[in-house]
């Protein structure tokens, strides 16, 4: 019998795409208070190359924001990105629904519906920054050029 590969659905579109990327695995409570300036420490990584996925609901239409975890994402700068008014964070349960990944593990890549996705400016003056892989406890490094050209996404100051 084969052995099932490990690989998320985000790790499937960097290898189907060939994307040079690097996985970072750690240990670190989904729970924890900040979660992602404990992912970067875990990892020794500068926490302003850690970047958090969140989906948010924009005038009913769920968005994907790409924010450093060194901030929050601004939903009105979101909104206003997309050519909307008003945002909010999306229930955990639709955006885990959405993505087809848990909290803690959700990635801008491989999400089960592609959604509009916003990735923040602060992104684009980096060579590398981290993403999640597509599941709790791994990281993905690569160029943010290559985030934005696989999601499609627009870059915008949306972050607090």
């Amino acid at each position: 019998m084969a052995k099932k590969s490990a690989a998320t659905p985000a790790i499937a579109v960097l290898t189907d795409q060939k994307v040079e990327h690097t996985l970072h695995p750690y240990d670190a409570s989904p729970d924890a208070s900040n979660y992602g300036a404990m992912v970067a420490q875990a990892l020794g990584i500068e926490a302003a190359r850690v970047f958090k996925t969140l989906v948010a609901d924009v005038d009913g239409r769920l968005v994907v924001a790409v924010v450093p975890v060194t901030g929050e994402v601004d939903l009105k700068a979101l909104a206003i990105a997309v050519g909307g008014k008003r945002g909010a964070l999306a229930d955990r349960a639709v955006a885990e629904r959405s993505s087809g990944y848990v909290r803690g593990g959700i990635s801008p890549l491989g999400q089960r519906k592609r959604l509009l996705t916003v990735v923040d400016s602060s992104a684009t003056v980096l060579d590398r920054m981290f993403i999640s892989a597509g599941r709790r406890g791994l990281q993905v490094g690569l160029a943010p050029a290559d985030l934005i050209r696989l999601t499609d996404a627009v870059t915008a100051n949306i972050r607090t």
